[in-house]
């Protein structure tokens, strides 16, 4: 999961980023999910991409310890 801030900055929540389907600035930053439903954040495309891969790193790294 990755945390993501609302555009009004009022408050973050957490996203599950296997959720997103695709990230589109115009100009605000729009998340949609598989479930068509849009996640309007203040974060840019290309930092959520980065908090994704941050996070898939973190998901390898912890099951490699696991094996």
């Amino acid at each position: 999961m990755i945390l993501v801030t609302r555009l009004n900055k009022s408050s973050q929540f957490y996203v599950n980023e296997d959720m997103i389907e695709f990230i589109e600035e115009t100009p605000d930053t729009i998340i949609t999910l598989n479930t068509a439903k849009k996640i309007t954040v203040s974060e840019g495309a290309i930092e959520i991409v980065e908090k994704i891969r941050e996070e898939k790193i973190r998901q390898i790294k912890a099951t490699q310890f696991t094996m």
